[in-house]
């Protein structure tokens, strides 16, 4: 699995690998990442690929980190 770009973001890492027939965003926060994994002939090429990535499915992805966190912390408390 190789790195082939980036895409700025002030509160997370979100990079894009290629692996296979498959290119791979993922997105770091803390101790947390999240997958996604998009066939190369769905998508067609990386610059596709990041016009997928809009500031929507950005905030979901931010949501679920906080929902994960808040899962996180409650298993560490019992």
């Amino acid at each position: 699995m190789r790195i082939i770009d980036t895409i700025p973001h002030v509160s997370m890492t979100i990079s894009i690998f290629q692996m296979n027939d498959k290119y791979i965003v993922k997105f770091e926060a803390g101790p947390m990442e999240q997958l996604f994994k998009f066939g190369m002939q769905e998508v067609i090429s990386v610059e596709n690929l990041k016009t997928l990535i809009t500031s929507e499915f950005i905030e979901t992805v931010r949501l679920r980190f906080n929902e994960m966190y808040l899962q996180l912390k409650n298993t560490i408390k019992k």
